[in-house]
């Protein structure tokens, strides 16, 4: 119990000083974002007056006017609430509703293919550990060489090849506009075929680093003295795979898995991007496009508890699969 409550104000304290850094980052940035919007506004022939500046100034959240620490006090007082203020690239929606709008298409479409990814690599890569030398070593330097290849470029020959060469995938947007959004079967079937390329390039682009990451784990593991004792008893080979070997050797990538997992409500701003994909990322991309500060601290935000969140999760986790993390911790 003591264990868990440690953690517990570890993170909370961790939460309050990404949402101090939220509210920071963007008033050290060069020029004021109030004042970026009014010269756009005078821009456009539009008229500034003094009122018009105070409602700018509230649209994105605050009084630039009040001391700093006023500030502070009402931001955290509008999260708590909340208010994350309203988009100016989505004006008039406010933040939260552009961001719940955009989260699941993100959320389900690198959600699963992380999941895909993590699960074949790591079971690749623990029978690989398991059988050095064999032939599906030689998937390794395959994997690992499409990892490091950008992902836009990868996204790029995929569309080319699977949707232009082809035809078996659409390259853009999340659904068939012609139907209508919601919880019915040409729709469901729809998003899953245009998510089948952006997903297919999240998985190929990231086998690579679970694959590797869980085979040089178990050639470790492999020289611990429990493996050898569990051999020296004449234990079968594939209960030594599972409740030795690969049960120790997955640690590590628990922990990769619940951080990657914290990150997919960051999406793939990327690959989103080059699919016209409906994401977050998306959406993010936008905000920086049109100096949206409100939409960035939003997205900023959700990302920071998403990760926290995840992070929280897989130290839990980890003190259930070893015992002995509760001891250190």
């Amino acid at each position: 119990m003591n264990y868990v409550l440690r953690k517990l104000g570890f993170y909370a304290i961790a939460l309050w000083a990404a949402l101090t850094l939220n509210f920071i980052i963007p008033r050290l940035l060069p020029g004021n974002p109030v004042d970026i919007l009014l010269a756009k506004l005078q821009q456009r022939g539009g008229s500034i007056t003094p009122e018009t500046r105070q409602a700018y100034a509230i649209l994105l959240g605050g009084d630039d006017s009040q001391p700093i620490l006023a500030q502070y006090g009402n931001y955290l007082a509008n999260i708590a609430r909340g208010d994350l203020g309203v988009s100016i690239s989505y004006f008039p929606a406010k933040v939260t509703d552009v961001i719940g709008a955009s989260m699941p298409w993100t959320v389900i479409l690198v959600g699963v293919s992380t999941i895909i990814a993590a699960t074949i690599g790591i079971i690749l890569g623990a029978l690989v550990g398991w059988r050095p030398g064999t032939w599906l070593d030689s998937l390794i330097p395959a994997t690992t060489l499409l990892a490091a290849v950008p992902y836009f470029w990868l996204a790029l020959v995929l569309v080319y090849i699977l949707s232009r060469g082809l035809g078996l995938f659409p390259g853009q947007g999340g659904y068939d506009v012609v139907l209508d959004p919601g919880w019915n079967l040409p729709f469901i079937l729809s998003a899953i075929e245009h998510a089948t390329l952006p997903a297919l390039t999240i998985v190929i682009a990231s086998l690579g680093g679970w694959l590797l990451g869980m085979r040089n784990m178990m050639v470790s593991t492999l020289s611990e003295d429990y493996v050898l004792t569990a051999r020296a008893k004449g234990l079968p080979s594939r209960w030594i795979l599972v409740n030795y070997a690969a049960r120790n050797a997955v640690l590590p990538s628990v922990a990769g898995f619940a951080i990657s997992l914290g990150f997919v409500v960051s999406g793939s701003v990327v690959t989103e991007q080059v699919f016209s994909y409906p994401g977050i990322g998306s959406r993010l991309l936008a905000g920086v496009t049109n100096n949206d500060y409100a939409l960035m601290q939003g997205v900023f935000l959700y990302i920071t508890v998403a990760v926290l969140a995840a992070n929280l999760l897989v130290d839990l986790l980890y003190s259930v699969v070893d015992p002995r993390t509760r001891a250190k911790g």
